[in-house]
């Protein structure tokens, strides 16, 4: 087993965070069907599915990092709203 892996029996919950570690993006869980999980992006945006084995669970550490990447390239557009 890799030291890196999450626990084994960690099902992200609806409503909750998880990353997608194969596109290394982070999105609200929205739905699960199938062994997959529909993700949609923090700030709003178009849903994507994910198979379980991709997910792992998000720290506050990385939210934090990933709205203020969000706000810094929104500001870089002039777009502060």
């Amino acid at each position: 087993m890799r030291t890196d892996e999450h626990a084994p029996d960690w099902r992200p919950e609806i409503g909750g965070n998880a990353r997608d570690t194969a596109r290394n993006k982070v999105g609200r869980v929205m739905d699960r069907t199938r062994g997959r999980y529909w993700l949609r992006p923090l700030g709003g945006g178009i849903e994507w599915d994910v198979p379980v084995t991709d997910l792992r669970p998000v720290t506050t550490a990385e939210l934090l990092a990933d709205a203020v990447a969000e706000a810094n390239k929104r500001s870089g557009k002039g777009d502060l709203g």
